[in-house]
């Protein structure tokens, strides 16, 4: 199994899909900003519960863009079979109102992070002619939703980008995919606890998404059985965006 690079993978989403490529026999080197027990606490139950799995947390704050500079530097000598870009900032704001510094912090992390990172290590995977890339959308750039316009716009950028970035790299052995997640069960819902019912009455599956299936998706877009899928934007979302949105 490769060696996979996964942003944001101390909590959440991003500590769920560590745990599924660990659990796939993948060694894992994931990044975290703030929650260094959480990553520290993570790499040791992952290395004990599968002996011989190498889990690495590298702390990197992605909104620094000479600190991220710095460390694509030095990933440049390293080989990765797969990169799992999950880290993701939001913000929230009607778009008469939206303030341009926070929408440019946002894009930072949600995208322009993503394309530095994966500038860094296609090389390798070039090389190598094997590489599967993954980036965690979300369904808000597929379907639109008020206040969501910068967040949106950044993960659409991802899908555009994404899809381009397949059709290069294609023939080269590499494989580049969108998971579009809708609503997760994690922290940065919790804002959005008082209207959890009623939003989870308007998702056809009735619920949030856990975060282990999103989690499964991308380990399998990691397997040897996903060695075709290129260039697909693949929605998490309990049937969101199938949905006309207008109800009786």
């Amino acid at each position: 199994m490769g060696r996979i690079f996964v942003t944001g993978g101390g909590k959440g989403v991003g500590a769920a899909i560590v745990r599924a490529l660990a659990a796939a026999g993948h060694d894992v080197d994931f990044t975290y900003r703030s929650s260094a027990g959480a990553a520290t606490a993570l790499c040791e139950e992952l290395m004990a519960a599968h002996p011989g799995r190498a889990v690495k947390a590298h702390a990197l704050d992605l909104s620094h863009k000479e600190a991220l500079d710095d460390f694509c530097a030095s990933l440049e000598s390293e080989t990765f079979f797969g990169f799992v870009h999950n880290a993701g900032q939001p913000y929230d704001a009607l778009a008469a109102m939206m303030q341009q510094d926070k929408a440019e912090a946002a894009m930072q992390v949600n995208f322009w992070s993503f394309t530095r990172i994966a500038k860094s290590l296609m090389r390798g995977m070039i090389r190598a002619r094997a590489g599967r890339i993954v980036a965690i959308g979300s369904v808000a750039a597929l379907q639109g939703n008020p206040g969501n316009a910068a967040y949106a716009a950044s993960k659409g950028a991802l899908i555009s980008y994404c899809r381009t970035l397949a059709i290069e790299t294609a023939r080269r052995g590499l494989t580049v995919n969108v998971i579009a997640p809708g609503f997760i069960d994690t922290d940065m819902m919790a804002p959005y606890a008082a209207y959890r019912e009623a939003m989870e009455k308007q998702i056809p599956a009735g619920r949030f998404a856990k975060p282990e299936e999103v989690a499964g998706l991308a380990a399998f877009l990691m397997s040897a059985p996903a060695a075709y899928v290129t260039g697909a934007v693949l929605p998490v979302d309990g049937g969101l965006t199938s949905m006309i949105g207008v109800h009786r």
